[in-house]
């Protein structure tokens, strides 16, 4: 996620005309974190929906290089992921991540890579002039597939982003995402039950997800809030913590409300304290006292805002779609410049759909790379 790939040919047999920098010391750590250390790299159910962006482009994608694709591919070369459904439905986890990094690995022993380098700008004079750290390198064609500004500590950086600035893209607005939601004075509650979680179902820009909450001492997080982060537009969200079941059908006998409802009875007491409700006898509930635990149904509030960029997972927006080749990835405004993977403003929610998309776009420019016969003098 924090590679620039530097390349005037990909034929397996030209390698000597490929070159690889990245800022960390080894390759793929992002990947070396990714599903719990697990790789979650595709997903069964994986379509154009399951993405923020230009949709079309996405559905285009999945066609030329598709789930079962990927899956062919590193079945291929010893790679082989099964599906795990306990985070996200139909996600494909890997063995270990490290299966994933030790594949890639293999199959760039005899590239050339410049591990722990920096670069620090590039310019463009018949080609391309890439000042690092430590050594300037130059380069028929360039491929920028450096990531978002996710995760810093894991190399991520503004590079790619800096780069198609220079070269007239226009960037569309970046933002954290599959990130976890601070909460407002209303919702401080919530904070109280950190390490708490619940399956519970979402409501976002008119999409509903399901799965997991946790609370956090921030606010709330988990698998579902994630997933719901990537669509949320600074308004409101809302949360059914009764997902699948009938409030009303709870509502009888001389229980109290904490034991009645099936909650954690430490959820029903910070929930009752919230909206200023006794626990008292489901008998003696007041129409008013209803309506306040109609909420449990839908639990509606405007998020603070997020945890940012160190404990997001990805970075939506990025360099705007329109200016890219859809054929190629090459830049519309520059060539023999090209971009790929998070930094383009494509964005999957959570379970294996990121990777997916990656390596989509990654197989399609490649294809066209790989049509470039360099001269005898690069």
């Amino acid at each position: 996620a924090s590679s620039l790939m530097l390349a005037s040919n990909l034929d397996k047999n030209k390698y000597k005309n490929v070159c690889i920098i990245d800022t960390n010391v080894k390759l793929a750590p992002k990947i070396k974190v990714s599903g719990g250390a697990k790789c979650n790299i595709t997903n069964e159910l994986v379509s154009s929906k399951n993405y923020l962006g230009d949709r079309n482009f996405v559905k285009e994608l999945l066609e030329k290089f598709s789930k079962d694709d990927l899956l062919t591919f590193l079945n291929k070369n010893g790679v082989f992921p099964k599906i795990n459904p306990k985070i996200v439905k139909g996600t494909y986890f890997c063995n270990s991540s490290q299966d994933v990094i030790d594949m890639f690995t293999k199959l760039t022993t005899h590239i050339k890579k410049y591990l722990n380098t920096t670069v620090l700008d590039v310019e463009f004079n018949n080609h391309y002039k890439i000042k690092t750290d430590t050594k300037l390198i130059e380069a028929k064609k360039l491929v920028v597939a450096s990531g978002g500004l996710s995760y810093a500590m894991l190399g991520a950086s503004s590079i790619a982003f800096d780069i198609a600035k220079k070269f007239g893209h226009t960037i569309e607005k970046l933002e954290p995402a599959l990130v976890g939601f601070t909460v407002q004075k209303e919702q401080f509650w919530f904070k109280n039950l950190s390490g708490l979680s619940a399956p519970v179902h979402t409501f976002v820009e008119g999409k509903t997800f399901e799965g997991s909450l946790l609370f956090a001492h921030k606010g709330c997080s988990g698998p579902v809030i994630l997933t719901t982060s990537l669509y949320w537009k600074k308004g409101k969200i809302a949360i059914d913590f009764l997902p699948k079941k009938k409030l009303e059908s709870f509502l009888t006998g001389n229980k109290i409300i904490s034991t009645a409802l099936p909650l954690p009875k430490r959820f029903m007491q910070e929930f009752l304290a919230s909206v200023e409700l006794e626990d008292k006898s489901i008998s003696k509930l007041t129409n008013e006292d209803k309506e306040k635990l109609k909420r449990l149904k839908y639990y509606e509030f405007p998020p603070a805002g997020n945890f940012g960029y160190t404990k997001a997972e990805v970075t939506k927006g990025g360099v705007n779609t329109d200016e890219i080749d859809h054929n190629s990835f090459e830049s519309l405004k520059q060539k023999d410049l090209y971009f790929i993977g998070e930094c383009l403003d494509i964005t999957g929610e959570l379970g294996g759909f990121n990777f997916q998309i990656a390596f989509s776009e990654a197989f399609v420019c490649a294809k066209e790379l790989n049509k470039y016969r360099p001269s005898k003098d690069e």
